[in-house]
């Protein structure tokens, strides 16, 4: 399964504007991508109140993962770069 491990970079972590973002991004991948928390907590990216709730800061470390296709590795890069945005 495509995985990415990253550190939460963006400046205020997962707020209103990048989880809609990573939620939108998702979504048009049409398969379902999943982001997992330090703590184990998963979520299905299609809902920006579960990713809410998360309560994601800058530094936290996350896991982003969804099924193998032709797209999976350009979406998770994308989603990557939403919250560890490269300077």
């Amino acid at each position: 399964m495509p995985t990415r491990h990253l550190i939460v970079s963006a400046h205020n972590g997962a707020h209103a504007r990048p989880v809609a973002e990573l939620v939108r991004l998702a979504q048009s991948h049409g398969t379902t991508v999943t982001l997992r928390t330090a703590d184990g907590t998963t979520v299905d990216l299609s809902s920006v109140l579960a990713v809410m709730d998360l309560g994601i800061a800058s530094g936290d470390a996350v896991v982003l993962e969804t099924a193998p296709s032709d797209t999976s590795e350009a979406v998770l890069d994308q989603l990557a770069e939403v919250l560890a945005p490269r300077e």
